[in-house]
């Protein structure tokens, strides 16, 4: 594939603004989002005593902290369909903590409207993967030295990166269960983050190809975590698509539902004291997924595949390939275990999310 310069006009200056604001953000460091309203804007994650001291000059009183409602709704504001802003008259690094993060955190002030900046500052965090949760500083001022980016340039930024991905490597990698098997990585989707392109086998790219979309999964692809199912998906798939004429297994950096590893660690936590997999999101400030899946497709369009047999449980997969212009035959179920450390998070997943799995069975036998 055809590599893009990073030194080319046309790359777009908005998309390198995004990209070093997303390394300004994983720092811990503030940008500003410009708009209709400038607004200084820091993670409320890295807000610590000694960012609160340095901040408050410019702050005044004025300064607000911005949250999603799903975060919001764990508040206490019942029905908030869209995010919100509570008032800062301090930069108090504690009650910021008790807004964003806690599980006992309870809403102590009224809710503003989020602006169109305040809303641009969360896309930001989404796409850096912190916590999504902001300080926010109207004005103009700002540290010296402080990397700005328009609000519009992020509201762009996943869409170009899908059209922007790209073929960097690839290789022959033998696996256990697949020993004919080449890796392709591609560059770009979420983040400027790699994505690999599993080939095992010859797939017939002239016929429909079995095609998985596997969405990295630290605890349980490396570690075999018990909680959930992913490394049994993982690897049964491709020993399956060894067997039956090839397939393509696409290993998505999107750790967590795309939330990233750090926020799915702490939705673990949350899990641990009795949440289930998405209420613990949702405490965090997430919705069911935050996933997309426009970049596989265009690693799948690369490869040369128009026609995909899907071995997922998931119907959002097969209905954003669908929407991203490929054609989805059918779709079969990937097996794992049913353990009694992730039976609650599959059946999570089956009753809130829709994913095609029979419990009932192991239910039963539990009883």
């Amino acid at each position: 594939m055809k590599s893009r310069s990073t030194l080319d006009p046309a790359a777009g200056r908005d998309q390198i603004d995004v990209e070093r604001a997303l390394a300004e953000i994983r720092a811990g460091r503030p940008v500003v989002v410009r708009g209709s309203e400038s607004v200084l804007v820091l993670s409320a994650e890295a807000l610590d005593e000694t960012n609160a001291a340095l901040l408050a000059p410019l702050a005044g009183t004025g300064a607000r902290l911005v949250l999603p409602a799903p975060r919001l709704r764990r508040l206490g504001v019942p029905e908030r369909t869209e995010p919100g802003a509570v008032a800062l008259p301090l930069l108090d690094p504690a009650r910021i903590e008790t807004l964003a993060l806690r599980l006992d955190g309870r809403i102590d002030a009224p809710v503003a409207p989020a602006s169109p900046g305040d809303e641009a500052a969360l896309a930001l965090m989404a796409l850096a993967q912190v916590l999504p949760a902001v300080l926010a500083i109207p004005g103009e001022a700002a540290p010296p030295g402080t990397l700005s980016v328009a609000a519009e340039a992020v509201a762009r930024y996943p869409g170009r990166q899908a059209a922007g991905l790209r073929e960097v490597s690839r290789a022959p990698v033998p696996l256990a269960s697949a020993p004919d098997s080449q890796f392709v990585v591609f560059r770009g989707g979420e983040g400027l983050r790699d994505q690999v392109a599993v080939v095992i086998g010859k797939p017939d790219l002239s016929e429909p190809v079995a095609v998985r979309l596997h969405s990295a999964c630290l605890t349980g692809d490396l570690f075999g975590s018990l909680k959930c199912d992913c490394g049994d998906q993982l690897r049964g798939t491709a020993g399956w698509m060894a067997q039956h004429d090839g397939g393509i297994v696409l290993y998505l950096d999107q750790e967590g539902r795309g939330n990233g590893l750090a926020n799915k660690i702490r939705a673990y936590d949350l899990q641990a004291r009795g949440l289930d997999t998405y209420e613990a999101d949702e405490a965090l400030g997430f919705g069911l997924d935050q996933r997309r899946f426009d970049f596989a497709a265009a690693m799948l369009t690369a490869l040369g595949v128009s026609r995909v047999r899907l071995v997922s449980n998931n119907p959002e997969k097969a209905a954003s390939l669908e929407a991203a212009g490929l054609t989805v035959v059918e779709t079969q179920r990937a097996l794992g275990r049913v353990t009694p450390e992730n039976i609650r998070y599959l059946t999570a997943k089956r009753d809130r999310a829709g994913h095609a799995l029979d419990l009932d069975a192991f239910v039963c036998s539990e009883a």
